[in-house]
């Protein structure tokens, strides 16, 4: 080859750095030890902060979570109420009408109500007339019998005094008012 070296010398440096290799990793564990007694506290704090981190990281996935839920229960919630709304709203709507055809009801109840109240005075007067006219035929009817049958002359009554004529004529004109039958 290019270069001829001896075998010692390769055994040499072969050995050198085995020893080499075995003596820095004995002052290694040894200078790792001392190490480890005299850690600086800013490794301690950023593991600690890391340590923090990791925990805070998992808090946020939860609450993210956790949030997510919230959000879901909360369009739920505003859609239930929403619907509620619209049957409120409907409800109010059918109210206001009912309250208002009951409205309009009670005006026409009261207006038959005074019509009917009309009717049944008209009705009483006109049966108050039908007996007065009733009585006044009856009244004519009998006093028609008597004269048919003699009981009744007028022309073969005593004639009163003048004194006794002004209360003929007190009870004529009260015939008159009341309307007797002719």
């Amino acid at each position: 080859m290019f270069v001829d070296i001896s075998q010692d010398l390769i055994l040499y440096t072969a050995g050198a750095f085995l020893l080499g290799y075995l003596l820095s990793s004995l002052f290694g564990a040894v200078g790792s030890k001392s190490r480890a007694k005299k850690r600086d506290p800013r490794d301690d704090r950023i593991r600690s902060l890391e340590a923090e981190l990791r925990v805070a990281q998992t808090d946020l996935e939860k609450a993210r979570e956790k949030v997510d839920g919230l959000l879901r229960e909360l369009e739920e919630t505003n859609e239930g109420v929403e619907k509620r709304d619209n049957v409120i709203s409907h409800q109010q709507m059918r109210l206001d009408e009912t309250t208002r055809d009951l409205r309009e009801s009670v005006l026409k109840t009261r207006e038959l109500r005074a019509e009917l109240s009309e009717r049944a005075t008209e009705n009483i007067k006109s049966e108050v007339k039908l007996r007065e006219v009733e009585t006044e035929l009856e009244v004519a009817q009998a006093s028609t019998d008597l004269i048919a049958t003699g009981v009744l002359d007028y022309a073969l009554a005593p004639v009163e005094e003048a004194s006794g004529n002004d209360d003929d004529e007190d009870l004529l004109d009260e015939a008159d008012m009341t309307g007797a039958a002719t």
